[in-house]
């Protein structure tokens, strides 16, 4: 049975973000808010808590995963960023978009496209993400809570409950999140591509 916690989606309490972080370093698995939509996260090196996030989605191994970091800092610790796209990335975060990047050395085979060798990363701007992240002190994996045969994501924390009682470790309730997803960018070619349109507009990287 998955514990439940009310966090306040602007003004997280910090004995709960404090419990938050404790079941995701055990090696759980939350359904956390998001400025897009919920989302499933583990600890990057969590082998079983990853596998367990993408039979949950009915993902293989060629559905990129997000690395959820708070801040740019983390962001370049995990992918090859140039210039032109930290410019890019600066302008865009934190904000609904994930970003397609080659990863570092840092990161597990296992995370990573198997044959790109890319992984997506985002910086979200949702108080109480931000605030399980610092606590954490490290980036989370992360995947939208979107269930296989569902037309949307989940968006409601008691229904997330009532469906995944069983399968997460904590529920953490910000409210409603919306079913809106990310909108996800390609920044490994020379120009940036438009993988899938979502929340983040899309202007200041000429692609409206």
């Amino acid at each position: 049975m998955a514990r439940y916690l009310s966090i306040h989606p602007d003004d997280p309490q910090p004995r709960l973000v404090a419990q938050a972080a404790e079941a995701v370093r055990s090696g759980g698995v939350v359904a956390l808010p998001t400025d897009s939509c919920y989302a499933l996260g583990c600890r990057l090196g969590e082998k079983e808590a990853v596998e367990r996030i993408r039979h949950i989605r009915g993902l293989d191994d060629r559905h990129h995963l997000t690395l959820m970091c708070r801040d740019l800092s983390e962001i370049a610790q995990f992918a090859r960023v140039d210039n032109a796209q930290y410019r890019l990335l600066k302008a865009a975060t934190p904000g609904s978009y994930v970003f397609i990047l080659e990863g570092t050395r840092e990161l597990p085979r296992r995370v990573l496209h198997p044959r790109r060798k890319t992984i997506g990363l985002r910086v979200p701007d949702h108080a109480a993400a931000l605030a399980l992240l610092a606590e954490l002190g490290e980036p989370l994996l992360t995947s939208t809570l979107l269930l296989p045969g569902d037309e949307a994501p989940l968006t409601e924390a008691w229904e997330i409950q009532d469906r995944l009682d069983d399968r997460v470790e904590l529920i953490v309730d910000g409210g409603y999140c919306g079913t809106t997803p990310t909108t996800v960018i390609d920044l490994t070619g020379a120009t940036p591509t438009l993988v899938r349109a979502g929340r983040g507009p899309l202007a200041s990287f000429g692609l409206e």
